[in-house]
């Protein structure tokens, strides 16, 4: 699997940004000519923010489905389905900075599961923790942003999933790590 350029990134934020501002104005968005990497299917994140604050975060942590679907899908999710904010309004988006994250495959952390925290690099790393029927994930940017230590990174993912901290240590809970590689908007 192959990393986007700069020039790559730039487009899959634009990409993110004219699906949002076309969908909010009640306008047919439709994908434009796009180099063949978009074409391939990747996990992807969309992060929204205003005045430094989470507005919505929604993606596919699997490589579902063509990055550029997938990153129409994600932006319009975020903006309209993530459930702890309200639906995202046309008037809002000069305010709002749109960041893409691209990722890499989860991959199962293959060691104890005491010794889990000792394989996660922050900064480098994002999480998915799952226990049965509940999942948690958080971005590698999340842990580097609050300053999170490895194991702060997965008690916080055991409660996104909505499990006690330290689950992470359980041998019947899943934990697996994937990078990403993440494009914003300059000067939002």
């Amino acid at each position: 699997m192959f990393a986007l350029t700069s020039e790559e990134g730039g487009i899959a934020v634009r990409l993110a940004r004219d699906a949002l501002e076309k969908s909010l104005q009640g306008e047919e968005f439709t994908l434009p000519p796009l180099p063949r990497i978009f074409s391939e299917k990747r996990g992807v994140f969309v992060t929204l923010t205003r005045d430094g604050s989470l507005r919505g975060c929604i993606g596919l942590p699997y490589p579902v489905m063509p990055l550029a679907e997938g990153i129409v899908h994600a932006a319009l999710s975020a903006a309209l389905e993530d459930p702890r904010f309200p639906h995202l309004q046309a008037a809002e988006l000069p305010q709002v900075r749109v960041e893409v994250t691209v990722l890499t495959a989860p991959e199962p952390l293959a060691c104890l599961p005491e010794e889990r925290a000792g394989h996660v690099e922050v900064g480098r790393h994002g999480l998915i923790l799952a226990d049965h029927d509940r999942r948690g994930l958080l971005l590698p940017q999340v842990a580097t942003e609050y300053g999170w230590d490895a194991e702060e990174f997965l008690d916080h993912t055991c409660i996104k999933a909505g499990l006690s901290p330290g689950c992470w240590k359980r041998a019947d809970v899943e934990v697996a790590t994937f990078e990403g590689q993440i494009f914003h908007e300059e000067g939002a």
